[in-house]
């Protein structure tokens, strides 16, 4: 962890939702005028498309399954240098993973794979790393432990469903059947490398929907957030100041569950993010701030 050159990871998988998250912090980014180092998950992925597609074959012919969850397709190693180097100095090394043909033409490169590793670049204030692994630890690599404030996105495993097979369908052109066989494949390589991480997050947003989930699999629309509940946990609320009664008082129709536990309207989640962490990032600011000009 490092009060010089704050990290701050996001981490949730696959359709979880975390880009709700990475919205709230680009507009208090801009709105406190701070210059973030944004990290991408996927940068770190080991495999481009085509050779994922590959090695999935080869691990299907052996009666397997090789998903992106799991070590064997990612980087964890670099995952843990480029926190533990970023808070040492404020650098490190970035690419980034190109999904689409817009983002690939930008590079003049085909989509499903990556841009070249380049330095960071200077006089960043933060480093943002939103993916699926953000607090990973595995064998001798312990990302969690670099990163000054964890954040976990976490719908019920129904929801999360929901939400990846019409993400994969409606965007992404994969069928509901091999969505499906995806989610099946990679169950083993989320409860191994995902769920954990969730145990080492500072705060949690789980969406709660208030709406029949029960069969995902043939769910016709996600839950839309009003017809949600959002259980906001936090692993040690002195740690970060947290003041239950102002966020009580600013986010209407919320309540407190437990000790460290507070529930919201799911229409207010976007709101709840910014009121709870942007006190949380200004005092990472402005800390940071302070120390690297003595």
């Amino acid at each position: 962890m490092s009060m010089k050159h704050p990290v701050v990871a996001v981490t949730g998988s696959s359709g979880a939702g975390t880009s709700t998250v990475k919205l709230a912090f680009e507009h208090m980014f801009l709105r406190e005028g701070v210059t973030p180092c944004v990290i991408e998950g996927d940068s770190f992925h080991r495999f481009d498309r085509a050779q994922m597609r590959a090695r999935l074959e080869e691990a299907r012919a052996r009666g397997g399954y090789l998903s992106h969850f799991s070590a064997e397709a990612n980087h964890f190693d670099r995952i843990e240098a480029t926190f533990r180097q970023y808070g040492e100095d404020g650098s490190g090394q970035r690419r980034r993973y190109l999904h689409s043909e817009e983002e690939a033409a930008v590079f003049n490169q085909e989509p499903g794979t990556f841009t070249p590793w380049e330095d960071i670049p200077p006089n960043t204030d933060i480093l943002f790393y939103e993916g699926l692994h953000g607090a990973v630890v595995n064998g001798t690599v312990n990302a969690a432990r670099y990163a000054d404030l964890k954040i976990g996105v976490v719908p019920i495993v129904n929801l999360e469903w929901i939400q990846k097979i019409h993400r994969d369908t409606a965007q992404r052109g994969y069928s509901a059947e091999a969505v499906t066989e995806t989610i099946l494949g990679r169950m083993p390589d989320y409860i191994k490398y995902i769920l954990p991480q969730f145990s080492r997050t500072d705060i949690n947003f789980q969406r709660v929907p208030t709406v029949d989930t029960s069969n995902p699999f043939i769910a016709r629309d996600i839950p839309s957030p009003d017809e949600s509940f959002v259980v906001i946990r936090f692993r040690d609320p002195k740690a970060f100041d947290v003041d239950f009664p102002y966020l009580l008082s600013m986010l209407h129709d919320s309540f407190i569950s437990r000790r460290n536990t507070m529930v919201v309207p799911g229409g207010k989640m976007g709101l709840a993010m910014e009121v709870i962490l942007a006190p949380i990032l200004d005092n990472m600011i402005e800390r940071s701030r302070r120390l690297r000009e003595l």
